[in-house]
């Protein structure tokens, strides 16, 4: 089996996370296998360290992606993938083995699928989900806070030092290699119904 390959960026709090969720339930979670970027950071060690002694997890050195190329190229021609969930640094959360098995749809997932050639060249379609600065910033914060345990100061810091200046560097450049973007200020209903009946397509 040859799967078809989506891949899905878009800004940091721009509700990629949300509209996948939706895309996988319309499609079906049987028809559909998730890979994210965020499952490849390379270790704590590795991770490159600004002025302040902060870690940027938000440069694309941040990721292995040599590993995360090969899983999606495994994935695309059938091939089981496994790896160890990034935790993110969280003490609370305990990682778990992930298991991604192949499906007609694969859809890859993280800020810098674009930006990787490797990965990038092996995507059949190319979505990038976009949001006013203020409604991302937002989200982030209620990510942040409540997922990774980071306290609101850190979460700022980390957005204008980290996060802003590798969206413009390296990811708002890459909506001109989209094949659609998906406008998600206020929702994303009609773009979703049309990207789900083109994907039945495919399935059948």
């Amino acid at each position: 089996m040859t799967s078809y390959l989506i891949g899905i960026t878009g800004g940091s709090g721009s509700g990629k996370t949300y509209f996948l969720d939706r895309l996988v339930q319309a499609v079906g979670h049987e028809n559909v296998t998730v890979i994210s970027q965020d499952n490849y950071y390379r270790s704590m060690d590795e991770q490159t360290i600004d002025e302040n002694g902060v870690e940027n997890f938000d440069l694309p050195e941040s990721i292995d992606d040599k590993k995360f190329s090969d899983a999606v190229a495994h994935l695309r021609t059938g091939k089981e993938v496994r790896v160890k969930e990034y935790t993110f640094n969280n003490p609370d959360v305990v990682p778990k083995e992930l298991v991604f098995k192949p499906n007609p749809i694969v859809i890859v997932e993280g800020i810098f699928v674009l930006h990787y050639p490797e990965v990038a060249s092996q995507i059949d379609l190319k979505l990038f989900v976009d949001a006013k600065d203020h409604i991302k910033i937002k989200r982030r914060i209620l990510r942040d806070k409540v997922e990774r345990g980071y306290d609101l100061n850190d979460v700022l810091y980390r957005y204008e030092n980290h996060v802003m200046p590798s969206y413009e560097k390296y990811i708002d450049i890459h909506k001109r290699d989209a094949d659609l973007i998906i406008c998600n200020d206020k929702g994303f209903d009609r773009a979703l119904d049309v990207l789900v009946n083109f994907l039945k397509t495919k399935i059948n």
